[in-house]
């Protein structure tokens, strides 16, 4: 099932037939009922089920012949934590048994794909929303309807209010949009310069990764370097790379790691980076993806906020 995307924007869209509705910070998921069982589905495509059965045993009490798109979350402190959704869903499926009941998690749903079996993509947006809400509202929790409004002003205190919760922003649809499955069709306006970069490899070495070089999906597309990363990074980028792989390199020594003080590592290509000239990196093949903050300017680097592991 190829989801409906958003396309980022930096005021808030005002006009006739919008609707708005908070984004969750979490993991997309596409949620079908079959007949007989469940199946849970990221934005990759990619089913995990597994890592999720708080909510497949939940989704067993919808429609044979449903299919929900929304986001996965976990509520902990009174607010959404990523840190939280990203190890639930990288657990093990004997893990996750444990993981359901100390870290439940929570479905925010905002779109109803499929209803008794029916196509319902071709439906008008408002039409889907009163078919999701109808569906939905007498289930209770774990599975939710996102809230939502039609008043713009509302929509602008959500977005002032809510990051409290953990809510990253606001996503904008149009009132009579049909469902744009693989498109951006809809707006997303985030709190802060944070976008999506495809990481194309990494400095240092592939047990210390240092640095990401990122490819931002605006400007010039020339290759920047990140800012230094946390340790926390290091080893999700280790982890990612070691599952995904890095391309086979030559026999060059990496700037990177020798200024690390660690054992010199070969590269596959070398990127500019402000301030240190010409970096040697590892190249990953296909890339993956991160959150970054970064300005319009190419000062200062980007910072890495996440790699999106969901994708």
């Amino acid at each position: 099932m190829r989801v409906a995307l958003a396309t980022a924007v930096r005021t808030l869209p005002r006009g006739a037939g919008l609707a708005y509705e908070p984004k969750f910070d979490g993991h997309r998921l596409v949620i079908a009922r079959s007949a007989s069982d469940v199946t849970l589905q990221a934005r990759s495509g990619r089913i995990v089920t597994s890592a999720f059965p708080d909510l497949a045993a939940a989704a067993l009490r919808l429609p044979a012949g449903t299919v929900l798109d929304g986001e996965v979350v976990v509520w902990h402190a009174g607010r959404t934590d990523f840190a939280l959704v990203q190890r639930r869903a990288a657990a093990t499926a004997a893990r996750a048994a444990v993981l359901a009941q100390s870290l439940p998690a929570s479905y925010a749903a905002f779109d109803v794909l499929e209803l008794a079996g029916l196509d319902v993509r071709a439906r008008p947006y408002e039409r889907r929303r009163a078919l999701l809400v109808d569906l939905l509202l007498p289930l209770g929790p774990p599975l939710q309807p996102v809230p939502m409004t039609t008043d713009p002003e509302l929509a602008a205190t959500w977005y002032e209010t809510l990051p409290a919760s953990g809510i990253e922003g606001l996503v904008v649809k149009r009132l009579d949009q049909a469902y744009p499955a693989g498109r951006r069709g809809w707006q997303k306006l985030r709190h802060t310069d944070v976008r999506d970069a495809a990481v194309v490899g990494y400095t240092g070495t592939p047990r210390r990764p240092l640095a990401l070089v990122l490819v931002l999906p605006v400007g010039d597309e020339t290759p920047l370097v990140s800012s230094p990363l946390t340790a926390a990074l290091r080893r999700e980028v280790a982890e990612a790379a070691a599952a995904r792989g890095a391309a086979e390199p030559p026999a060059t020594e990496s700037a990177a790691g020798a200024a690390d003080g660690a054992a010199a590592e070969p590269a596959t290509a070398t990127v500019t980076a402000i301030g240190l000239g010409e970096v040697p990196y590892r190249a990953l093949d296909p890339p993956l993806t991160a959150e970054v903050r970064h300005t319009s300017a190419r000062h200062p680097p980007p910072e890495v906020l996440r790699l999106r592991t969901d994708l």
